[in-house]
């Protein structure tokens, strides 16, 4: 698929058929990721050609371009080479001006530096999703009041 069908098929599959509708959005989500310097001349290649932090920006422009409420997240810079990591973390920083993002991180790092509050979940008796500990990211880095927690994030554990 495409860079330019990558990010139209959310508002497509919402009913958005104008192209001059359709190319507007694509250019708007594209500069809102920072990627429409790199791309604008290249719509039509293969999403697949593009490096992992430019795919992780794409995703990112898809998701975008339904204009949600909530953006999640879900490891991604897992993959990413630290400089593509920086501008996905800059990246959230911005977007959490707009946005409610929720990122689903084992990196206890970005955690710390991109988010503003912190939930620490692990799996108790067979159930996956046990909140442990909720509180202001830099309260439950600092004091956490769980021993799980900080067992965790101490690297204790995990």
């Amino acid at each position: 698929m495409s860079v330019y069908d990558n990010i139209a098929f959310g508002p497509r599959h919402h009913g958005i058929k104008r192209e001059l509708e359709l190319s507007g959005m694509i250019e708007r989500c594209l500069r809102q990721v920072a990627l429409w310097e790199e791309l604008k001349d290249k719509l039509k290649m293969s999403a697949f050609d593009l490096s992992p932090g430019q795919q992780q920006r794409l995703c990112i422009a898809r998701a975008l371009a339904v204009e949600p409420d909530v953006i999640l997240m879900d490891e991604s810079c897992s993959a990413l080479d630290p400089e593509s990591t920086l501008k996905v973390e800059e990246l959230m920083q911005e977007l959490s001006l707009k946005y409610t993002i929720i990122i689903v991180t084992h990196n206890m790092e970005q955690a710390l530096r991109v988010s503003d509050m912190t939930a620490f979940m692990m799996m108790e008796e067979d159930k996956a999703g046990t909140l442990v500990e909720y509180a202001p990211t830099g309260e439950l880095f600092s004091n956490p009041k769980d021993k799980r927690t900080e067992d965790y994030i101490t690297g204790r554990f995990g």
